[in-house]
């Protein structure tokens, strides 16, 4: 296979993780046109560029080319305080949580009326649990929570029959967050907690409910339904409205 082979089958996997190749285009700012050709392989992105793609999908520019069919290379291994953290992190028990969309909502402090619904991809690869969080994606300039747009990836980990999932925002701001959830005592399947994250006047912590869609909507659909709802909507989950006006649980 050519360089631009390698990299047209390298791109299309990693693009696999997301919502849609026009959402990849959005986040990174190119052109889809040009992105089209990378996916091609008619052509490769300049040295700028193929660092701006390395960046967002976390691959060195190696990677980026490599035969896709090419074991890779072994690792230079981890400092050892990392190696041990990254180790305590992902070891047993894996959460208790099926992979899938799940709706996820958070109270926005001062604002009893409202909920900021995101969506989260979880993913399940044997014992190790990954996930991608959208937040904010629908909203408008200066509306509420604009400045928390977020797309977060990260690690789900159990302890304590708790389920925690900490990521990393992976747009301009780069923080953190973390989300500390179990599964509420009722019949219904459904999530709730508190999450530590980054809110209009800074990091807050907030309360947070997730359900996961047992409907199979499309990942671009669920994503555009990623901003602030009204508790009196009428689309919205009733079993939701419930638990957030008794306080989320």
């Amino acid at each position: 296979m050519s360089i631009r082979q390698n990299l047209a089958a390298n791109l299309r996997r990693l693009c696999k993780d997301h919502a849609s190749v026009s959402a990849v285009c959005r986040e990174l700012g190119i052109n889809r046109t040009q992105f089209e050709r990378y996916l091609q392989g008619q052509t490769v992105p300049n040295k700028a560029t193929a660092k701006l793609i390395c960046d967002y999908f976390r691959v060195d520019e190696a990677e980026l080319y490599r035969y896709p069919g090419a074991p890779s290379p072994a690792a230079p291994g981890l400092p050892p305080i990392s190696e041990s953290l990254f180790t305590q992190m992902i070891r047993p028990p894996a959460p208790s949580i099926a992979g899938g969309t799940y709706f996820t909502y958070f109270s926005i402090p001062g604002r009893s009326d409202l909920l900021v619904r995101a969506i989260t991809f979880v993913r399940r690869e044997a014992e190790l649990v990954t996930f991608r969080r959208v937040t904010g994606w629908s909203e408008h300039h200066r509306s509420t929570w604009a400045r928390a747009r977020g797309n977060h990836y990260g690690v789900a980990i159990s302890r304590l029959n708790w389920i925690y999932f900490s990521g990393v925002n992976r747009r301009q701001t780069g923080e953190p967050s973390l989300i500390s959830v179990q599964w509420a005592p009722i019949s219904e399947p459904v999530l709730t907690g508190k999450a530590m994250l980054l809110t209009e006047a800074g990091p807050a912590f907030v309360s947070v409910i997730m359900r996961q869609d047992r409907s199979n909507i499309r990942p671009r659909h669920a994503i555009r339904m990623a901003h602030v709802v009204r508790l009196d909507d009428p689309s919205l989950d009733q079993l939701v409205v419930s638990l957030a006006r008794d306080g989320l649980g």
